[in-house]
């Protein structure tokens, strides 16, 4: 089981790495969602860890669409982290009608070559999960989608993460499950659905306060029950 914890911080990173985190995901506005955070903070990070880091690339969170002077800012930002030497970004582009925006998904894609690339949970936000899976699913830049199951919190999506594991499964693609998971909730979603990568954010940080520090203890006990679940088959 793979382990992703959101950072905002530098500390934060150094903490996540420290107690067992596998991934990094580095955003800035966690209130808003996500957005992406400055250069120096990316900089920063990139250089004082030795795990992957994915950079959120997101300029607002006004919505998933995303206009031609919108794109401009995400493309100059994606080729501001590959100068830095992140592993990868974390992106997505809807549009009105609710589904993947291929043509903005492409431009960015294009500018992300080399770069491992995480569809982010505006998959929540499509009218069909599967359909819009079955669509990334052909392109191989793309090599996992954060989802919720297309619900708020992803343990009242069980059996929507289960089916999605299930189209993904033998694929380049990973369902990376998050939203609402609590470490007393691992090992029967981890049972339930299939998933081999979560990830977590305020689930992870003192009294489950988003703006509170990484709480350590947390992230080495999600780790130890990975470790079981592993060995339990």
């Amino acid at each position: 089981m793979l382990l992703e914890v959101i950072a905002t911080t530098v500390r934060d990173a150094l903490l996540a790495e420290q107690s067992g985190a596998d991934r990094i995901e580095l955003i800035t506005g966690i209130l808003e969602g996500g957005l992406t955070p400055s250069y120096g903070l990316i900089d920063e990070v990139v250089h004082s860890t030795n795990i992957p880091v994915q950079v959120m690339i997101r300029p607002h969170s006004q919505s998933f669409c995303y206009d031609q002077r919108d794109l401009g800012v995400m493309i100059k930002d994606i080729q501001t982290v590959k100068r830095i030497g992140a592993h990868g970004i974390v992106l997505g582009a809807l549009t009105a009608g609710r589904s993947i925006d291929h043509e903005t998904l492409r431009r960015l894609l294009d500018e992300a070559e080399g770069l491992s690339v995480t569809f982010h949970r505006a998959f929540d936000e499509v009218s069909n999960l599967e359909k819009a899976l079955e669509e990334l699913l052909s392109y191989s830049q793309i090599d996992r989608v954060l989802t919720s199951g297309g619900k708020p919190n992803v343990l009242d999506a069980q059996e929507e993460i289960r089916q999605l594991v299930k189209k993904a499964e033998h694929s380049h693609l990973q369902i990376l499950a998050g939203s609402g998971l609590t470490v007393s909730s691992i090992p029967s979603f981890l049972q339930s659905t299939g998933v081999k990568e979560i990830h977590f954010g305020r689930g992870v940080r003192v009294d489950n306060d988003p703006l509170n520090e990484i709480d350590t203890d947390k992230i080495k006990d999600i780790k130890n029950i990975g470790r079981d679940h592993v060995a339990n088959g």
